[in-house]
């Protein structure tokens, strides 16, 4: 699945995502301010196929520690777009050179719980690189094969209580690696249009 299937993915219509998807019964506040951020779909090519960079979280961290994320983060007010704060912060946390990186087109917005609105960003990295975890900052750099992602089958469903109600979110689990939440959702949403 190269460059080209990602593309024709992109341009598939599909409305935006939220962590909320799975639970319709949530009653958002009206003009609820959310913080901009952006996360980085690297699509990596290798030996066993094309792959999906991911990230483990530093388990000492104050905010999400320990769970399998994209690299990202908030967009600065010095970054161009969030294309461009996506590339920054993989930089940041992976060591992933933007050079390597050709940029496909961005997915539709996925907000989450904590407040903010993440842009996903696709990208193909036209070159096997060597990642550099951020020290303090990501405790594994690790590859999912697209796969394995691409088929809505490994994803299921499930519950935890979360500020006294249950909340529903997906996970897409892959060996010892348990990603959930946003990440998962994100990731259906590329799946569904890669189906």
């Amino acid at each position: 699945m190269g460059p080209e299937a990602l593309l024709a993915a992109l341009a598939r219509s599909s409305g935006e995502s939220s962590d909320f998807d799975l639970n319709p019964g949530t009653v958002l506040p009206p003009g609820r301010k959310l913080r901009p951020a952006a996360v980085l779909i690297a699509v990596c090519e290798g030996a066993g196929g094309p792959s999906v960079l991911l990230t483990k979280r530093a388990s000492g961290l104050k905010h999400h520690p320990g769970q399998i994320a994209f690299p990202g983060g908030k967009i600065d007010a010095g970054d161009a777009s969030a294309e461009a704060a996506a590339l920054r912060e993989a930089q940041e946390e992976v060591g992933l050179d933007p050079a390597l990186v050709r940029v496909l087109g961005q997915l539709p917005a996925h907000e989450t719980v904590t407040g903010y609105t993440v842009v996903p960003i696709l990208g193909h990295i036209r070159a096997d690189f060597t990642p550099v975890p951020e020290a303090g900052e990501v405790e594994e750099v690790f590859r999912v094969p697209l796969a394995h992602l691409a088929d809505p089958a490994n994803f299921r469903v499930e519950r935890r209580m979360w500020r006294g109600v249950w909340r529903r979110y997906y996970v897409v689990p892959y060996g010892p690696y348990y990603i959930w939440g946003a990440t998962a959702r994100m990731l259906r949403g590329l799946a569904e249009r890669l189906a």
